[in-house]
């Protein structure tokens, strides 16, 4: 398959299940909610019970203020601060779950509707592949958060590093500190470029693996693995779909910045601009995992069927 068969049919495949657009929004809504809920109101009624006076915080003064003896706000309101770091955590923890449930219901979705063309969207056969994916979809997540910490440290590692290096070359040239600061500096970017894409890509093709090949998440991150060795195209599809999709959030938000210079009704425009930004946003990132679904299952699936 080549790179434009496999785009056309990853937007078929979005265009024919137009309806999980508006599931990814409805999720956004009720984790919006969900927040004021768990969050919000607990922190709401722990304001009251202290008989903690807002009014005094109105001005930037005066928060710098009241942040410069932290250590007696968290003794004068431990219980405010446990409740809110329990309310925090509790609603990082549910969004997170219904995040992935709800990515495994989309994931599903896709790749049913790319082995059955006849296939419509329905939220029977949404919830079904929620239901389904949701424990590997877990697994899945948490080996590759593993993977992404282990690749901050390295990056950390390597940027003290290099800070050391520059530090050092300060004290015997500024010339030669300038030119070391920038020549691995534009190395760093390269290579947390490459860690990002390379990770994101072994990410998209392992939910390929695991939901046409019902693998582990382990098996499924391995298996991608050798699907990228073997089909390095497919890597470089998923870089062109990676840079097309930055550029396109990136002149997005380019866009939002002009309604703020409109007086009164800038902001108002801006907040169904917001609406039809987060819209297309989702949109676009189905169709890239669309189209990357669409390149893994001809070059990998249909071919040994």
């Amino acid at each position: 398959m080549t790179y434009i068969e496999a785009i056309k049919d990853g937007f078929k495949v979005v265009h024919r299940n137009w309806q999980l657009v508006l599931v990814q929004l409805g999720m956004v809504i009720v984790s919006c909610i969900g927040f004021f809920i768990i969050v919000g109101i607990p922190l709401a009624v722990a304001f009251i019970i202290f008989g903690i006076d807002l009014t005094g915080l109105t001005e930037i003064k005066d928060i710098f203020r009241v942040l410069k003896g932290p250590s007696e706000i968290i003794s004068r309101y431990f219980g405010l601060v446990l409740i809110v770091i329990v309310s925090f955590l509790l609603y990082i923890l549910i969004a997170v779950t219904f995040g992935i449930y709800v990515f495994g219901g989309s994931v599903g979705v896709i790749g049913r509707a790319l082995r059955e063309k006849s296939l419509k969207f329905s939220m029977h056969t949404f919830f079904h592949e929620a239901r389904k994916l949701f424990t590997h979809m877990l697994g899945f997540t948490a080996i590759i958060g593993i993977i992404l910490i282990a690749a901050a440290f390295v990056l950390g590692v390597l940027g003290g590093g290099i800070a050391a290096i520059v530090s050092f070359a300060k004290s015997q040239d500024s010339t030669l500190a300038l030119f070391l600061g920038m020549f691995f500096s534009l190395i760093l970017i390269l290579i947390a470029l490459s860690l990002i894409i390379s990770i994101l890509t072994v990410t998209l093709y392992g939910i390929a693996v695991l939901f046409f090949k019902n693998t582990g998440p382990m098996k499924s991150i391995e298996e991608a693995v050798r699907y990228l060795f073997r089909h390095p195209d497919a890597f470089w599809l998923y870089s062109i779909l990676f840079a097309g999709y930055i550029i396109a959030s990136f002149l997005f938000i380019l866009l939002s910045y002009s309604f703020k210079m409109i007086p009164v009704i800038g902001v108002i425009l801006s907040l169904p601009y917001q609406l039809f930004s987060y819209i297309f946003q989702s949109y676009l990132s189905l169709v890239v995992i669309a189209i990357t679904f669409a390149y893994y299952y001809s070059t990998e699936v249909e071919i040994k069927a």
